[in-house]
């Protein structure tokens, strides 16, 4: 982790809330900085991830434009079970470039189509534009799934960070909307609330790549004030209506800001008598999880997210190896997160960690 970060900072990047949006967009991503140190220990693309197949298409968004959507398919014959994903950027910055390592892996791990959708960004349209899109382009993808040799009766939605809003709203709309339903919810340190004055967000108000700032950077490109971020699309932690939702994987990252919202959605999906399987990671930063080619606890987490899928897809394989995450294990990292204090391996990694300059792109998971 430390050596992904440090890169970043070799790279050039420069703290988001410092940049222009356009600067932002444009600046060296952790994507890079893992592509740079894969390069530098001679790490290639493993091979099950080489052999997924992407194709881009469009769909309608909310506004009649079209947006790119991005399918990868795994070998075989298919129909295949079908995620729809949706990527981090704080609704800002990166696209499905910047999370082709992500929707690769989990097309490899649990042998389905992914689709990665992209929609609109802020601050040229600002909040609920994203919602809205994402809404289309679930409705758009089950419509047309025949044709991306996927199969809409296994059905699963999927997101990081800013996209990990977007899934569970998309389940509570087809929830809602009496749509088809997805059968199950990966949420990896998903935005589910509007307080930045959390546990996590006081013990790692300075954690790279995302920072207390840099959020409030995101708020204010994409609010047209920050009074809506009490919308109950965005404080999901403050919904009393969670019940009915598909089981849920909730995967967080110990050094983020947002890893005690994450916890609690967590806890609030279980109390409306959703199965939930919560998995925090120690030592490790938001955006970690699509770094599985460098970041070993990323390898175990997209493990742990195919295996859940698996098992909601009724695929051969099903029975989890890391699945049921350990509550005392997850209870000890957030109280960690309370404390301030970085579980890292040793010493020396926690200092790397603190000592990197924080990199710009809030949510570009790494392309390996």
């Amino acid at each position: 982790m430390a050596a992904v970060l440090d890169k970043h900072a070799e790279l050039g990047a420069r703290p988001i809330d410092e940049l222009s949006v356009e600067e932002a967009r444009t600046q060296p991503s952790p994507a890079d900085a893992v592509m740079a140190v894969m390069e530098e220990q001679g790490i290639e693309m493993p091979a099950e991830l080489a052999a997924i197949a992407t194709r881009d298409i469009t769909y309608p968004a909310a506004d009649g434009s079209e947006q790119p959507l991005r399918v990868y398919t795994p070998e075989g014959e298919g129909p295949f079970p079908l995620i729809v994903y949706f990527h981090g950027g704080g609704w800002v910055i990166a696209d499905i470039d910047t999370y082709d390592a992500s929707a690769r892996a989990l097309s490899a791990g649990a042998g389905a189509v992914v689709v990665s959708v992209e929609y609109r960004h802020a601050p040229e349209a600002q909040f609920p534009a994203q919602h809205e899109d994402a809404n289309a382009a679930y409705a758009w993808i089950i419509e047309n799934s025949g044709s991306l040799n996927a199969d809409s009766e296994r059905l699963a939605v999927a997101g990081e960070s800013a996209g990990g809003n977007l899934a569970i709203n998309v389940a509570i709309n087809a929830r809602d909307a009496q749509l088809t339903q997805p059968d199950h919810m990966l949420l990896v340190y998903p935005i589910a609330g509007n307080d930045m004055e959390t546990a996590s967000y006081q013990s790692y108000a300075e954690a790279k790549p995302l920072s207390r700032a840099a959020m409030m950077w995101f708020v204010e490109n994409v609010f047209a004030d920050q009074s809506q971020t009490a919308d109950p699309r965005i404080n999901l932690v403050g919904r009393d209506d969670l019940a009915g939702l598909p089981p849920a994987t909730i995967i967080n990252a110990e050094i983020d800001p947002l890893t005690t919202e994450g916890v609690a959605l967590g806890s609030l999906l279980e109390e409306a008598g959703v199965e939930v399987n919560q998995m925090t990671y120690p030592g490790v930063t938001h955006e970690f999880f699509g770094m599985g080619a460098v970041v070993p606890e990323a390898k175990e987490a997209v493990d742990l997210a195919t295996t859940d899928l698996r098992a909601a897809f009724g695929s051969d394989a099903a029975q989890p190896a890391t699945a049921d995450a350990s509550s005392d294990e997850v209870t000890d990292v957030e109280a960690t997160a309370t404390d301030g204090a970085a579980t890292t391996a040793d010493d020396g990694a926690a200092t790397q960690l603190e000592g990197a300059t924080e990199p710009a792109a809030e949510d570009s998971a790494t392309d390996q």
